[in-house]
């Protein structure tokens, strides 16, 4: 291939490949979607066998998404395709609808929503989003299915606050991904609370950042400093098993190569003045 052909052929994919980059998931309008194509309700029948290119499933999944991970990140992507033609939308509670029905979060509503416009199965982030889902909000965002993991979602004093969603055929579930949930992820902060505080200082980060009193503080100093003590411990230890070992090995090298030269001696003595060795024989004569 000449060097003109493979210019021309570089010229033309390299502005496809650029264009196949995705950009960060759009937020979405707070005038709700604005499209022009007539929306009809879809039944999941119809969802399922496919829907023409400029009429995708509109489906909807929220939630908190705090240290979001692969568990949150697998729940979208079974949402995004439930259905063959999916436009998802994700709906993330604000900090202030959070912490007043679930609890503090590690992470602030602008880097919960940050993480999720830049989840590869969302095409779509509604920020502030409601706690309970109306019929006014479903038909503002023109949702045609909501998908969330089918155990009853207890809240806000509802049993189920997903169960009128249920009842008009738009709910499709998903299946939550075990071992792995934001609960799991404190918990361990939480577990090893201590072994993350030394970590981070010894990174740099000041005592008062870490919120950690002037005792703990020097505890987790003079820890630190006994953790190195038994590591140098630890490696003399097994530099001094290295050398007992090598002169170990020595002494036996020494005591095999002796055991042969003594053998190889004792031969030759006995064979010189051994009763029928050559000193022997030259008396007779």
């Amino acid at each position: 291939m000449n060097v003109e052909l493979k210019f021309q052929i570089s010229h033309v994919l390299f502005p496809l490949c650029i264009q196949a980059l995705r950009e960060p998931a759009v937020f979405s309008k707070s005038t709700g979607c604005e499209s022009e194509i007539p929306h009809e309700k879809l039944t999941i029948a119809q969802a399922r066998r496919g829907t023409p290119a400029h009429r995708p499933v509109r489906v909807y999944a929220d939630g908190i998404f705090d240290l979001f991970h692969s568990g949150h990140a697998r729940a979208l992507m079974q949402a995004k395709n439930v259905f063959p033609n999916t436009y998802l939308i994700v709906g993330v509670c604000s900090d202030e609808l959070t912490h007043k029905f679930k609890g503090y979060t590690v992470m602030t509503e602008d880097e919960r929503y940050d993480a999720l416009r830049h989840c590869r199965y969302v095409d779509e982030v509604l920020r502030d989003a409601p706690w309970s889902l109306s019929t006014e909000f479903l038909k503002k965002h023109k949702i045609d299915f909501v998908a969330h993991d089918d155990i009853p979602y207890t809240s806000a004093g509802s049993e189920d606050v997903y169960k009128h969603i249920k009842e008009a055929g738009m709910f499709v579930a998903t299946e939550r991904t075990e071992g792995i949930s934001t609960s799991d992820l404190i918990t361990r902060i939480v577990r090893d609370y201590d072994i993350y505080v030394r970590r981070n200082l010894q990174r740099g980060y000041t005592a008062r950042e870490l919120n950690v009193g002037y005792i703990n503080e020097k505890k987790y100093r003079l820890q630190e400093q006994v953790d190195k003590m038994k590591e140098t411990v630890r490696t003399v230890e097994e530099k001094s098993k290295h050398f007992v070992y090598r002169v170990e090995e020595k002494s036996q090298d020494l005591i095999h190569k002796w055991e042969e030269k003594s053998r190889e001696f004792i031969g030759n003595f006995l064979e010189l003045f051994g009763p029928d060795g050559a000193w022997a024989r030259s008396l007779l004569h």
